[in-house]
């Protein structure tokens, strides 16, 4: 209604075509408001819409995906705890489900961290995944996701082993990978992915750590495009993942990845020690050189010089 009147609209008129209270009409507009829409409100005279918000558009997404099966079903939700949470309730979808939020009030990073996840900035989403793989191999789909990430969004992106995206030595995209399983059946795998897209500003404790598409180009970025380019490639990588293994996609992700010869930190055996990352093995471990030897990192927390602030 606000969206097809010409100019003020009265709560009294609203109330009677809808059959609601002029108090319920209220609480509507409230909550349009908290979700970004700007509608002015005028005693005597009611309200008009004057801008709504940057949304999804699932529609335009649909269209530009050349995919088989990814993201073919999509939920789309405009506010969630985290789509990788959303999509634990809603593990029953079909393979390649697509779960995407347009804010996350509970954004979960690696190990815990928090991931802010502001409304009309960036992409905000979880691939519902049900592969007959061993549940050993699942930690390498971030892998692949990182992979997908680097070559959709480009723009100098470069993977930090073994999950987040860079950008000129600072975060702009994460990933995080979550599994249920039964001893050596896989019920559903959760890839959830938050990329910086249009993200303007971040609080003064994260501008030396994380960026955003726009701020590293000066470009407002069309967010479908970017969420629909990442998907396609994904299914690329993925099918190619379950066919052969993750050995065939080894040398892309050493190509994209920032880690590899560099000095690197580590948290290894509740001790930290400094290397050189050398190589990136078929199953996804980080090989670091160090005064103990040669060491195949598979978790834990890794620090690359010059990224992060680690000097």
């Amino acid at each position: 209604m606000l969206k097809n009147a010409d100019n003020y609209i009265s709560g009294e008129q609203m109330s009677r075509e809808l059959g609601i209270s002029r108090a319920a009409v209220w609480k509507h507009i409230k909550k349009l408001k908290s979700e970004g829409y700007d509608i002015l409100s005028v005693t005597n005279k009611g309200y008009r819409l004057k801008s709504v918000p940057d949304c999804i558009d699932v529609s335009r997404i649909s269209a530009s995906l050349k995919t088989e099966y990814i993201a073919r079903n999509i939920r789309y939700v405009n506010v969630t705890d985290s789509t990788n949470d959303e999509a634990k309730r809603c593990s029953d979808m079909p393979d390649g489900s697509l779960i995407i939020a347009e804010v996350q009030t509970a954004g979960k990073g690696r190990l815990g961290r928090a991931w802010t996840s502001p409304r009309g900035a960036g992409v905000w989403m979880t691939l519902l995944l049900k592969p007959e793989i061993d549940p050993y191999r699942v930690s390498q789909i971030t892998l692949i996701a990182g992979i997908a990430v680097c070559h959709a969004i480009g723009k100098d992106a470069r993977i930090k082993w073994p999950n987040d995206i860079v950008i000129g030595g600072k975060k702009t995209c994460g990933i995080l990978t979550e599994m249920a399983a039964e001893t050596d059946r896989i019920a559903y795998v959760l890839c959830g992915i938050g990329i910086n897209v249009n993200t303007p500003d971040f609080p003064a404790e994260l501008k030396d750590k994380a960026t955003s598409m726009y701020i590293e180009t000066g470009v407002m970025q069309d967010r479908e495009e970017v969420a629909a380019k990442t998907l396609n490639e994904f299914e690329r990588l993925y099918n190619i993942f379950i066919k052969e293994g993750f050995a065939p996609l080894l040398d892309e992700y050493r190509k994209d990845c920032v880690t590899l010869n560099k000095k690197v930190r580590l948290i290894y055996d509740h001790e930290t020690v400094t290397g050189t990352a050398v190589d990136v093995t078929e199953d996804g471990a980080l090989v670091v050189d160090t005064d103990k030897g040669r060491l195949n990192v598979t978790s834990g927390e890794v620090s690359v010089r010059g990224i992060y602030g680690y000097i």
